[in-house]
């Protein structure tokens, strides 16, 4: 991956300790300048740390993308730090209610529809001028959601499927100036995040969390869950010009347990 990147400039938000950190290190380790978005300020300095200590240059800015003063001012200080933008990459989300519907709240859809749908709407709409200046491209992180219909995911699905098709709608009306819009569809990521959750299980069945893994791994061609470095490795393949001819997309990233 090293080069793959090379002189670009890659903004990312939803920057946290799990997918979102990965994308950024990856990002700059392609040699990528990395623009770090988020709400909370530690986080993305522990991020900008990691990446100067290994000789790449970051600009942290926190933002809330569902504010368009936020956002205005994220593009602001991106341009006025690295003079373009070659590439967007729609981290941010909202976390699902992990109910059924009939259980869960409007309200709850509500915020997580304004976060996960709006939000990037807004951070797609804020920045097309300057990644049509680059022929640039945006990635969506969308989730493996979209592929199955389990009741406690109704909320998050929801969210998920239309981003997938506002997603297809941009590539299509964005193409004309030369931006290209994909999405990245995890699978379970084998994140800190995810193996909390696998302790909680083993708590709550009474078995151990290497158990609950090989449960959720069989259930994929390659029995074992992807890495977060693993999915941030397909966003920086979408960010690149080596994806110049592929735009309204999506590239799967589950270790084979969907097949689309």
């Amino acid at each position: 991956m090293s080069g793959l990147l090379a002189d670009k400039v890659v903004v990312v938000s939803g920057v946290g300790p799990g997918l979102g950190r990965s994308i950024a290190l990856q990002s700059a380790a392609a040699g990528a300048r990395v623009v770090l978005a988020a709400r909370t300020e530690s986080r993305l300095r522990e991020v900008a740390a990691e990446i100067e200590a290994n000789g790449g240059a970051a600009l942290s800015v926190t933002a809330d993308i569902t504010d368009d003063a936020a956002v205005a001012n994220l593009l602001d200080r991106t341009v006025d730090r690295f003079g373009r933008v070659d590439a967007l990459v729609n981290n941010a989300f909202a976390v699902p209610s992990m109910k059924p519907l009939e259980r869960t709240g409007f309200e709850q859809i509500t915020d997580s529809l304004d976060l996960t749908v709006l939000g990037n709407l807004r951070m797609t709409k804020a920045f097309a001028n300057a990644l049509a200046e680059t022929a640039g491209a945006v990635v969506m992180i969308n989730s493996a959601s979209i592929r199955h219909s389990e009741p406690r995911y109704g909320s998050y699905k929801l969210a998920k499927a239309a981003l997938l098709a506002m997603s297809q709608t941009l590539a299509t009306e964005l193409g004309r100036r030369g931006i290209r819009v994909n999405s990245v569809v995890p699978g379970y990521i084998w994140s800190d995040q995810l193996k909390w959750y696998f302790g909680e299980v083993a708590k709550k069945y009474g078995t151990t969390v290497e158990q609950v893994y090989a449960q959720t791994a069989a259930r994929s061609d390659l029995d074992r869950l992807p890495e977060p470095d693993e999915i941030a490795r397909a966003v920086v393949f979408l960010a690149s010009d080596w994806s110049s001819a592929i735009t309204g997309q999506t590239l799967d990233v589950n270790c084979g347990e969907y097949h689309i």
